[in-house]
């Protein structure tokens, strides 16, 4: 199963778990608002007040993945939840897309707003993100907490049986002809995750700010690997959860959102 279908069915959990009477992130136009951000629109949700705390979901999500936390953190912060490029309503007809390209969009996203610097949370490919935001844009950046995320894309990096199932329908799909906008964006998504991302190691020495790198036990990235992110961060904690698979904020809400908030609250030792 390729990451963004296992993200898919975690955010189809997410909306059974909260049901129809709760508000409906990600489609929620009291909360929603627009920013023309580097060439595209950029949607948002906001809530809650305070600091700014930034949310960055995972490949093919929308603000609807992040919809476990949000109630949470909004009670401590001015949460603020996007779609990214070419996902949910953040609409991007280019043919390519970049982590550094997010990260980018991030930054300027923030200066729309008028806003300093923020915490931030990414999960999956949020979570990769989150770094390279933290790399190319380190005053824009409190704290981070990062969870599944990856440097690289083969299978020192993922799991196996996810880069084998990711190379399947690679090999399978690539001659195929894209006739629809659809077609091409999903493509171009899953091509993300193929192809990305490159980032050594030696780049991590250029996050100054406390970091709080998050894995399952049981994750799509393996724990090797999440321990050299973790590892080469100078400001770094590791948290790791116990029967836990790539969703841990999902799997685990309550223990994520406290640990997280933690960390956020406390001052970094």
């Amino acid at each position: 199963m390729q990451k963004t279908y296992l993200l898919l069915f975690f955010f189809s959990l997410i909306s059974a778990t909260y049901g129809q009477d709760k508000i409906d992130y990600g489609n929620n136009k009291a909360a929603g608002k627009y920013y023309q951000v580097r060439g595209i629109k950029i949607y948002t949700e906001e809530y809650g007040k305070g600091k700014p705390l930034l949310l960055i979901h995972g490949n093919g999500g929308s603000i609807k993945s992040m919809e476990s936390i949000i109630p949470y953190f909004s009670q401590h912060y001015r949460v603020i939840a996007a779609d990214s490029r070419a996902q949910g309503k953040s609409i991007d007809p280019a043919d390519s897309l970049s982590f550094e390209m997010m990260a980018d969009d991030e930054a300027a996203l923030l200066e729309q707003m008028h806003i300093d610097s923020a915490h931030v949370i990414g999960w999956s490919d949020g979570g990769i993100v989150a770094l390279v935001l933290a790399i190319r844009h380190p005053h824009k950046v409190m704290k981070l907490a990062s969870t599944g995320a990856n440097l690289w894309a083969d299978s020192t990096a993922l799991v196996p049986s996810l880069w084998k199932d990711e190379k399947g329908y690679y090999d399978s799909s690539h001659s195929k002809k894209l006739k629809t906008a659809k077609e091409k964006n999903d493509w171009k998504i899953f091509m993300l995750d193929w192809l990305q991302p490159n980032i050594d190691l030696s780049a991590l020495q250029n996050i100054f700010c406390p970091s709080l790198i998050i894995s399952g036990d049981h994750d799509l990235i393996r724990l090797e690997h999440t321990l050299k992110i973790y590892q080469n961060i100078p400001n770094a904690y590791l948290w790791v959860l116990p029967n836990s698979g790539h969703g841990t904020l999902v799997e685990y809400t309550n223990e994520f959102n406290k640990n997280v908030l933690d960390f956020f609250e406390k001052p970094f030792k």
